[in-house]
């Protein structure tokens, strides 16, 4: 039977690898396959420091532990701005024992801090609904048609633009407030590696105050007026 030869990624202009070796250290290490080529790539091609960093990256680590379940935890609250806005999170890990330590109640507080600074609308892009996404969308295809974007191109840049509006909405892909090199998801790999255990967040509400009710806007002049009997 004829088989096909495996063709080299490209990674750059002086590095190439097969997918077999992005194949070999997922099996290996159990990470994704986009952390695996970002490793090669970061590497150069080498194997074992491919390796080496997703070691320390902890990339390696928390991803052996993905299918554990996570149903210890904390339902944390935070209150900001003297009861301006308030939050919920809960944020699991595996033991009762984990999630009464100090570091971990760090992260519940950390977390919380950063869902009331940043208001994301829900926890990951699955959740976004259907409408929100149709709505988003077409605003982005009529401002392209509108910039004389090419209908070929418009589609792309759609994708591209959603893939931000993700980055805004949705509390995983966020850049964390105390260091937006990262992103939530980003942090949560961290820690289980850090820690030993799957770290998740799994739901959360956000609650500021006035929120969603109509103000009724005052005319000084004439309330003064009014109460001079005017």
């Amino acid at each position: 039977m004829l088989t096909l030869p495996i063709l080299p990624i490209l990674l750059n202009s002086s590095t190439t690898m097969s997918t077999s070796d992005i194949a070999k250290l997922r099996a290996q290490t159990g990470a994704g396959m986009l952390d695996c080529k970002k490793a090669l790539d970061e590497a150069g091609g080498n194997y074992e420091q491919a390796v080496d960093l997703l070691r320390k990256k902890g990339i390696a680590k928390a991803a052996k532990r993905a299918d554990k379940v996570a149903a210890e935890g904390l339902v944390y609250s935070y209150i900001h701005g003297a009861g301006k806005i308030g939050v919920l999170v809960e944020v699991n890990c595996e033991t009762d024992f984990v999630a009464k330590t100090d570091k971990f109640k760090e992260l519940c507080n950390d977390i919380a801090m950063h869902i009331a600074a940043a208001a994301p609308k829900c926890t990951t892009r699955e959740e976004v609904s259907g409408d929100m996404i149709a709505r988003e969308k077409e605003v982005y295809t009529e401002q392209l048609k509108a910039e004389g974007k090419p209908e070929a191109m418009i589609e792309k840049i759609v994708e591209g633009k959603m893939g931000k509006y993700y980055s805004e909405v949705c509390l995983l892909e966020q850049p964390f407030i105390k260091d937006e090199e990262k992103t939530i998801e980003q942090l949560l790999t961290e820690k289980t590696a850090e820690i030993g255990e799957k770290i998740s967040v799994r739901r959360f509400v956000r609650y500021e105050l006035g929120e969603g009710i109509e103000k009724k806007s005052t005319d000084f002049a004439a309330e003064v007026a009014e109460q001079l009997g005017e």
